[in-house]
Protein backbone atom coordinates (compact mmCIF):
# COMPACT_ATOMS: atom_id res chain seq x y z
CA UNK A 1 0.00 0.00 0.00
CA UNK A 2 2.09 2.90 -1.13
CA UNK A 3 -0.93 6.13 -0.42
CA UNK A 4 -3.19 6.97 2.60
CA UNK A 5 -5.66 7.82 0.04
CA UNK A 6 -6.02 4.19 -0.17
CA UNK A 7 -7.30 3.25 3.03
CA UNK A 8 -10.79 5.09 2.86
CA UNK A 9 -10.16 7.62 5.56
CA UNK A 10 -12.13 10.83 5.90
CA UNK A 11 -11.05 13.97 4.19
CA UNK A 12 -10.25 15.61 7.29
CA UNK A 13 -8.13 12.82 8.44
CA UNK A 14 -6.49 12.81 4.93
CA UNK A 15 -5.88 16.40 5.04
CA UNK A 16 -4.29 16.23 8.43
CA UNK A 17 -1.79 13.47 7.57
CA UNK A 18 -1.28 15.26 4.22
CA UNK A 19 0.01 18.96 6.16
CA UNK A 20 1.82 16.45 8.64
CA UNK A 21 3.93 15.30 5.89
CA UNK A 22 2.69 11.62 5.85
CA UNK A 23 3.25 10.03 2.40
CA UNK A 24 2.95 6.24 2.48
CA UNK A 25 1.75 4.36 5.33
CA UNK A 26 3.87 2.07 7.77
CA UNK A 27 3.46 -1.74 7.62
CA UNK A 28 1.67 -1.60 10.85
CA UNK A 29 -0.37 1.09 9.50
CA UNK A 30 -1.36 -0.45 6.14
CA UNK A 31 -2.18 -3.42 8.57
CA UNK A 32 -4.41 -2.69 11.00
CA UNK A 33 -6.37 0.47 9.93
CA UNK A 34 -8.43 -1.29 7.45
CA UNK A 35 -9.82 -3.73 10.33
CA UNK A 36 -10.43 -0.98 13.47
CA UNK A 37 -12.13 0.76 10.56
CA UNK A 38 -14.90 -2.24 10.26
CA UNK A 39 -14.99 -2.42 14.23
CA UNK A 40 -12.64 -5.29 14.51
CA UNK A 41 -10.71 -6.12 17.75
CA UNK A 42 -6.86 -6.33 17.58
CA UNK A 43 -3.62 -7.71 18.76
CA UNK A 44 -0.70 -5.63 17.92
CA UNK A 45 2.83 -7.00 18.30
CA UNK A 46 5.05 -3.64 17.57
CA UNK A 47 8.44 -1.85 18.61
CA UNK A 48 8.13 1.76 19.17
CA UNK A 49 8.72 3.81 16.31
CA UNK A 50 6.41 1.95 14.01
CA UNK A 51 4.02 3.87 13.26
CA UNK A 52 1.35 2.46 15.91
CA UNK A 53 -0.03 5.76 17.20
CA UNK A 54 -1.36 6.67 13.83
CA UNK A 55 -2.53 2.70 13.49
CA UNK A 56 -5.01 2.96 16.43
CA UNK A 57 -5.57 6.89 16.52
CA UNK A 58 -7.11 7.40 12.78
CA UNK A 59 -9.59 4.76 12.35
CA UNK A 60 -10.47 5.72 16.28
CA UNK A 61 -11.19 9.25 15.18
CA UNK A 62 -13.01 7.96 11.74
CA UNK A 63 -15.20 5.60 13.87
CA UNK A 64 -16.41 8.19 16.64
CA UNK A 65 -16.79 11.00 13.58
CA UNK A 66 -19.29 8.61 11.78
CA UNK A 67 -21.16 7.34 14.99
CA UNK A 68 -22.58 11.00 15.23
CA UNK A 69 -22.84 10.26 19.11
CA UNK A 70 -21.73 13.36 21.37
CA UNK A 71 -20.57 11.91 25.06
CA UNK A 72 -22.71 12.79 27.90
CA UNK A 73 -21.49 14.85 31.32
CA UNK A 74 -18.53 12.59 33.05
CA UNK A 75 -18.69 9.68 29.95
CA UNK A 76 -16.01 8.90 27.86
CA UNK A 77 -16.44 7.46 24.51
CA UNK A 78 -12.65 6.12 24.23
CA UNK A 79 -9.86 5.18 26.37
CA UNK A 80 -6.61 4.99 25.95
CA UNK A 81 -4.65 3.30 28.46
CA UNK A 82 -1.12 3.92 28.86
CA UNK A 83 1.70 3.22 31.40
CA UNK A 84 3.79 6.64 31.90
CA UNK A 85 2.37 10.61 31.95
CA UNK A 86 4.73 11.67 28.61
CA UNK A 87 3.60 8.79 26.40
CA UNK A 88 0.11 9.82 27.28
CA UNK A 89 0.64 13.31 26.42
CA UNK A 90 2.52 12.41 23.26
CA UNK A 91 -0.55 10.32 22.31
CA UNK A 92 -3.25 13.07 23.22
CA UNK A 93 -1.08 15.02 20.96
CA UNK A 94 -0.97 12.75 18.54
CA UNK A 95 -5.16 12.55 18.74
CA UNK A 96 -5.71 16.32 18.52
CA UNK A 97 -2.74 16.50 15.52
CA UNK A 98 -5.41 14.19 13.36
CA UNK A 99 -8.41 15.16 14.79
CA UNK A 100 -7.52 18.97 13.98
CA UNK A 101 -10.84 18.64 11.34
CA UNK A 102 -12.86 16.87 13.14
CA UNK A 103 -15.31 18.27 15.96
CA UNK A 104 -14.23 15.85 18.81
CA UNK A 105 -13.13 16.60 22.30
CA UNK A 106 -10.10 14.56 23.60
CA UNK A 107 -8.68 15.27 27.08
CA UNK A 108 -5.62 13.22 28.80
CA UNK A 109 -5.26 12.47 32.67
CA UNK A 110 -2.27 11.14 34.60
CA UNK A 111 -0.39 11.75 38.22
CA UNK A 112 1.53 14.54 39.46
CA UNK A 113 0.19 17.57 38.66
CA UNK A 114 -3.25 18.67 40.42
CA UNK A 115 -6.42 16.61 38.99
CA UNK A 116 -9.02 20.02 38.70
CA UNK A 117 -8.44 20.75 35.07
CA UNK A 118 -8.39 17.03 34.66
CA UNK A 119 -11.71 16.70 36.56
CA UNK A 120 -13.19 19.96 34.44
CA UNK A 121 -12.03 17.98 31.06
CA UNK A 122 -14.27 14.63 31.97
CA UNK A 123 -16.98 16.87 33.54
CA UNK A 124 -18.05 17.67 30.23
CA UNK A 125 -17.52 14.27 28.91
CA UNK A 126 -14.78 13.34 26.39
CA UNK A 127 -14.79 11.38 23.22
CA UNK A 128 -11.34 10.42 23.52
CA UNK A 129 -9.70 10.19 26.76
CA UNK A 130 -5.99 9.45 27.14
CA UNK A 131 -4.98 8.21 30.96
CA UNK A 132 -2.32 6.64 33.22
CA UNK A 133 -4.16 3.63 35.36
CA UNK A 134 -3.66 5.60 38.76
CA UNK A 135 -5.09 9.09 37.83
CA UNK A 136 -7.79 7.16 36.05
CA UNK A 137 -8.96 5.07 38.72
CA UNK A 138 -8.67 7.90 40.93
CA UNK A 139 -11.11 9.86 39.30
CA UNK A 140 -13.30 7.09 38.81
CA UNK A 141 -13.23 6.21 42.47
CA UNK A 142 -14.46 9.90 43.00
CA UNK A 143 -16.95 9.48 40.44
CA UNK A 144 -15.70 12.05 38.16
CA UNK A 145 -15.23 9.32 35.47
CA UNK A 146 -17.75 6.52 33.80
CA UNK A 147 -16.92 4.11 31.53
CA UNK A 148 -20.07 1.93 31.19
CA UNK A 149 -20.72 3.97 27.77
CA UNK A 150 -16.97 3.35 26.48
CA UNK A 151 -17.26 2.08 22.62
CA UNK A 152 -13.50 1.23 22.24
CA UNK A 153 -11.08 0.39 24.66
CA UNK A 154 -7.14 1.03 23.87
CA UNK A 155 -4.78 -0.46 25.90
CA UNK A 156 -1.06 0.23 24.79
CA UNK A 157 2.36 -0.78 25.83
CA UNK A 158 0.77 -3.71 27.82
CA UNK A 159 4.15 -5.67 28.67
CA UNK A 160 5.32 -2.72 29.79
CA UNK A 161 2.48 -2.00 32.18
CA UNK A 162 2.87 -5.27 33.90
CA UNK A 163 6.84 -4.34 34.56
CA UNK A 164 5.94 -1.59 36.23
CA UNK A 165 2.85 -3.43 38.48
CA UNK A 166 0.28 -2.06 37.20
CA UNK A 167 -2.14 -5.55 35.98
CA UNK A 168 -4.16 -5.44 39.05
CA UNK A 169 -5.16 -1.68 38.03
CA UNK A 170 -5.65 -2.70 34.63
CA UNK A 171 -8.22 -5.65 35.75
CA UNK A 172 -10.51 -3.09 37.78
CA UNK A 173 -10.30 -0.53 34.93
CA UNK A 174 -11.27 -4.02 32.63
CA UNK A 175 -13.83 -4.79 35.09
CA UNK A 176 -16.06 -1.37 34.56
CA UNK A 177 -15.73 -1.64 30.78
CA UNK A 178 -19.23 -2.32 29.19
CA UNK A 179 -18.91 -6.18 27.54
CA UNK A 180 -19.93 -4.64 24.06
CA UNK A 181 -16.39 -2.24 22.84
CA UNK A 182 -13.98 -2.30 20.46
CA UNK A 183 -10.51 -3.69 22.13
CA UNK A 184 -7.25 -2.69 20.66
CA UNK A 185 -4.01 -4.51 22.43
CA UNK A 186 -0.52 -3.38 21.85
CA UNK A 187 2.28 -4.96 23.35
CA UNK A 188 6.15 -4.84 21.87
CA UNK A 189 6.68 -8.24 23.68
CA UNK A 190 4.59 -11.19 23.71
CA UNK A 191 5.21 -13.15 26.26
CA UNK A 192 2.92 -15.71 27.75
CA UNK A 193 1.63 -13.47 30.48
CA UNK A 194 0.80 -10.94 27.61
CA UNK A 195 -1.02 -13.41 25.41
CA UNK A 196 -3.02 -14.81 28.30
CA UNK A 197 -4.33 -10.87 29.28
CA UNK A 198 -5.06 -10.26 25.74
CA UNK A 199 -6.54 -13.16 25.28
CA UNK A 200 -9.28 -12.61 27.97
CA UNK A 201 -9.83 -9.13 26.42
CA UNK A 202 -10.31 -9.87 22.76
CA UNK A 203 -13.00 -11.57 20.86
CA UNK A 204 -11.81 -13.02 17.50
CA UNK A 205 -9.28 -10.29 17.03
CA UNK A 206 -6.94 -9.21 13.41
CA UNK A 207 -2.89 -10.17 14.41
CA UNK A 208 -0.73 -7.87 13.85
CA UNK A 209 2.95 -8.09 14.02
CA UNK A 210 5.37 -5.87 12.22
CA UNK A 211 8.44 -7.27 13.51
CA UNK A 212 9.27 -10.74 15.31
CA UNK A 213 8.31 -10.59 18.80
CA UNK A 214 11.92 -9.30 21.10
CA UNK A 215 13.81 -8.59 17.88
CA UNK A 216 15.45 -4.98 17.53
CA UNK A 217 14.16 -2.73 14.18
CA UNK A 218 16.94 -3.64 11.56
CA UNK A 219 18.27 -0.16 11.08
CA UNK A 220 19.79 0.24 14.24
CA UNK A 221 23.63 -0.21 14.47
CA UNK A 222 24.39 -2.15 17.81
CA UNK A 223 27.66 -1.96 19.47
CA UNK A 224 29.01 -3.22 22.68
CA UNK A 225 31.90 -1.70 24.41
CA UNK A 226 33.87 -3.73 27.37
CA UNK A 227 34.64 -1.18 29.62
CA UNK A 228 35.57 -1.21 33.36
CA UNK A 229 32.90 0.54 35.93
CA UNK A 230 35.53 3.12 36.65
CA UNK A 231 36.00 4.01 33.12
CA UNK A 232 32.79 4.61 31.92
CA UNK A 233 32.77 7.92 32.60
CA UNK A 234 35.90 8.52 30.64
CA UNK A 235 34.13 6.04 27.91
CA UNK A 236 30.99 8.49 27.30
CA UNK A 237 33.10 11.85 27.34
CA UNK A 238 34.90 10.64 24.82
CA UNK A 239 31.94 8.91 22.61
CA UNK A 240 30.69 12.57 22.61
CA UNK A 241 33.42 14.43 21.02
CA UNK A 242 32.28 12.59 17.93
CA UNK A 243 30.50 14.51 15.35
CA UNK A 244 28.40 12.07 14.97
CA UNK A 245 26.77 11.62 18.59
CA UNK A 246 24.63 14.20 17.45
CA UNK A 247 21.33 13.75 19.98
CA UNK A 248 21.97 11.21 22.15
CA UNK A 249 19.75 9.15 24.83
CA UNK A 250 21.82 7.86 27.83
CA UNK A 251 20.31 4.78 29.93
CA UNK A 252 21.05 4.32 33.47
CA UNK A 253 19.63 2.11 35.92
CA UNK A 254 19.05 4.46 38.63
CA UNK A 255 17.93 7.61 39.62
CA UNK A 256 20.93 8.71 41.52
CA UNK A 257 23.37 7.18 38.55
CA UNK A 258 21.42 9.51 36.12
CA UNK A 259 22.26 12.44 38.07
CA UNK A 260 25.50 11.66 38.78
CA UNK A 261 25.73 11.60 34.82
CA UNK A 262 24.38 14.80 34.41
CA UNK A 263 26.61 16.26 36.93
CA UNK A 264 29.82 14.94 35.13
CA UNK A 265 28.61 15.76 31.79
CA UNK A 266 28.86 19.26 32.60
CA UNK A 267 32.19 18.90 34.07
CA UNK A 268 32.96 18.58 29.86
CA UNK A 269 30.73 21.40 29.23
CA UNK A 270 28.23 18.60 27.81
CA UNK A 271 24.92 19.95 28.00
CA UNK A 272 22.59 17.21 29.62
CA UNK A 273 19.43 16.44 30.96
CA UNK A 274 18.11 14.07 33.70
CA UNK A 275 14.45 12.82 33.54
CA UNK A 276 13.76 10.19 36.21
CA UNK A 277 10.77 9.20 38.51
CA UNK A 278 11.97 11.76 41.21
CA UNK A 279 11.99 14.92 39.18
CA UNK A 280 8.29 16.90 39.37
CA UNK A 281 6.21 16.79 36.13
CA UNK A 282 6.81 20.09 35.29
CA UNK A 283 10.72 19.58 35.35
CA UNK A 284 10.17 16.49 33.34
CA UNK A 285 8.40 18.52 30.29
CA UNK A 286 11.22 21.15 30.40
CA UNK A 287 14.06 18.54 30.19
CA UNK A 288 12.20 16.87 27.26
CA UNK A 289 11.44 20.20 26.00
CA UNK A 290 15.68 21.03 25.90
CA UNK A 291 16.28 17.40 24.59
CA UNK A 292 13.39 18.05 21.34
CA UNK A 293 14.88 21.82 20.90
CA UNK A 294 18.49 20.94 21.06
CA UNK A 295 19.16 23.10 23.83
CA UNK A 296 20.38 20.12 25.56
CA UNK A 297 22.19 17.30 23.36
CA UNK A 298 22.16 14.54 25.91
CA UNK A 299 18.84 13.22 27.90
CA UNK A 300 19.91 11.07 30.81
CA UNK A 301 16.74 8.56 31.61
CA UNK A 302 15.79 5.41 33.88
CA UNK A 303 13.64 2.88 32.22
CA UNK A 304 10.43 3.55 33.22
CA UNK A 305 10.69 7.66 32.99
CA UNK A 306 12.18 7.46 29.46
CA UNK A 307 9.01 4.80 28.09
CA UNK A 308 7.20 7.53 26.42
CA UNK A 309 10.13 9.73 25.59
CA UNK A 310 9.31 9.93 21.48
CA UNK A 311 11.81 12.66 19.92
CA UNK A 312 12.86 12.48 16.21
CA UNK A 313 16.64 12.14 15.64
CA UNK A 314 18.02 10.83 18.49
CA UNK A 315 21.29 9.41 16.84
CA UNK A 316 22.59 7.33 19.86
CA UNK A 317 21.49 5.49 22.69
CA UNK A 318 23.98 4.64 25.01
CA UNK A 319 23.32 1.95 27.68
CA UNK A 320 25.69 3.63 30.89
CA UNK A 321 24.41 0.28 32.07
CA UNK A 322 22.88 -2.22 30.83
CA UNK A 323 19.22 -3.34 31.63
CA UNK A 324 18.09 -5.70 34.24
CA UNK A 325 15.42 -6.97 32.40
CA UNK A 326 16.55 -8.21 28.99
CA UNK A 327 13.44 -7.01 27.47
CA UNK A 328 14.50 -3.53 28.42
CA UNK A 329 17.34 -3.72 25.64
CA UNK A 330 15.01 -3.82 23.27
CA UNK A 331 12.40 -1.08 24.36
CA UNK A 332 15.33 1.24 25.04
CA UNK A 333 17.27 0.88 21.57
CA UNK A 334 14.34 1.18 19.81
CA UNK A 335 14.42 5.03 20.60
CA UNK A 336 16.81 5.88 17.53
CA UNK A 337 16.48 4.19 14.71
CA UNK A 338 12.75 5.51 14.14
CA UNK A 339 10.70 5.47 10.51
CA UNK A 340 12.92 3.65 9.29
CA UNK A 341 15.93 6.28 9.82
CA UNK A 342 19.40 5.16 10.94
CA UNK A 343 20.72 4.79 14.61
CA UNK A 344 23.56 3.72 16.70
CA UNK A 345 22.80 1.72 20.12
CA UNK A 346 26.02 1.22 22.25
CA UNK A 347 26.47 -0.36 25.72
CA UNK A 348 28.83 -0.15 28.01
CA UNK A 349 29.33 -3.77 29.73
CA UNK A 350 31.45 -3.86 32.60
CA UNK A 351 32.67 -7.44 33.86
CA UNK A 352 29.75 -7.69 36.02
CA UNK A 353 27.16 -7.24 33.44
CA UNK A 354 28.96 -10.03 31.07
CA UNK A 355 25.69 -12.22 31.58
CA UNK A 356 23.57 -9.82 31.66
CA UNK A 357 24.48 -9.19 27.84
CA UNK A 358 24.41 -13.09 27.17
CA UNK A 359 20.85 -13.18 28.57
CA UNK A 360 20.44 -9.83 26.20
CA UNK A 361 21.98 -11.66 23.12
CA UNK A 362 19.67 -14.93 23.27
CA UNK A 363 16.44 -12.17 23.72
CA UNK A 364 17.88 -10.81 20.37
CA UNK A 365 18.71 -13.92 19.03
CA UNK A 366 22.23 -12.54 17.45
CA UNK A 367 25.27 -11.59 18.99
CA UNK A 368 25.91 -7.46 19.67
CA UNK A 369 29.20 -6.57 18.07
CA UNK A 370 32.08 -6.02 20.30
CA UNK A 371 34.12 -2.58 19.56
CA UNK A 372 37.40 -3.13 20.34
CA UNK A 373 39.41 -0.64 19.06
CA UNK A 374 38.50 1.98 21.89
CA UNK A 375 40.65 3.90 24.68
CA UNK A 376 38.99 1.97 27.40
CA UNK A 377 39.01 -1.29 26.47
CA UNK A 378 38.66 -3.44 29.63
CA UNK A 379 41.84 -6.55 29.62
CA UNK A 380 39.83 -9.83 29.77
CA UNK A 381 39.29 -11.60 33.06
CA UNK A 382 42.53 -13.67 32.83
CA UNK A 383 45.00 -11.02 31.82
CA UNK A 384 46.05 -7.98 34.39
CA UNK A 385 44.80 -4.79 33.44
CA UNK A 386 47.64 -2.26 31.65
CA UNK A 387 48.52 0.65 33.30
CA UNK A 388 46.88 4.04 31.41
CA UNK A 389 49.62 5.92 31.76
CA UNK A 390 51.51 3.79 28.82
CA UNK A 391 48.18 1.99 26.88
CA UNK A 392 49.72 2.66 23.53
CA UNK A 393 47.14 0.41 22.21
CA UNK A 394 44.56 2.77 24.04
CA UNK A 395 46.00 5.80 22.17
CA UNK A 396 45.97 4.07 18.83
CA UNK A 397 42.38 2.80 19.66
CA UNK A 398 40.97 6.13 19.81
CA UNK A 399 42.25 7.15 16.28
CA UNK A 400 40.67 4.62 14.67
CA UNK A 401 37.33 4.81 16.46
CA UNK A 402 37.30 8.69 15.75
CA UNK A 403 38.32 8.14 12.32
CA UNK A 404 35.34 5.75 11.72
CA UNK A 405 33.00 8.14 13.69
CA UNK A 406 34.27 11.69 12.13
CA UNK A 407 35.09 12.25 15.39
CA UNK A 408 36.93 15.92 16.16
CA UNK A 409 39.85 16.34 18.17
CA UNK A 410 39.60 18.54 20.90
CA UNK A 411 41.33 21.75 20.78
Amino acid sequence: MNSFNQLQLLEPLQRAVSELGYQSPTPIQAQAIPHLIKGRDLLGCAQTGTGKTAAFALPILQRLTLSQRRPKPRKARCLVLTPTRELALQIADSFRAYGRYLRLSMAVVYGGVGQSPQVRACARGVDVLVATPGRLLDLMGQGHIHLDKLEIFVLDEADRMLDMGFLPDIKKVIGQLPAQRQTLFFSATMPASIAQLAGGMLTEPVKVTVTPAATPVESIDQQVFFVAQSDKRALLGFLLKSSEVARVLVFTRTKHGADRVVRQLGQIQVQAEAIHGNKSQNARQAALQKFRSGRARVLVATDIAARGIDVEGISHVINYDLPNEPECYVHRIGRTGRAMAKGVAISFCDAAERTTLRDIERLIRKAVPVVKDHPYQMAPPSQPRQDKKGFNRGKKSRSNWRHAHGARTAA
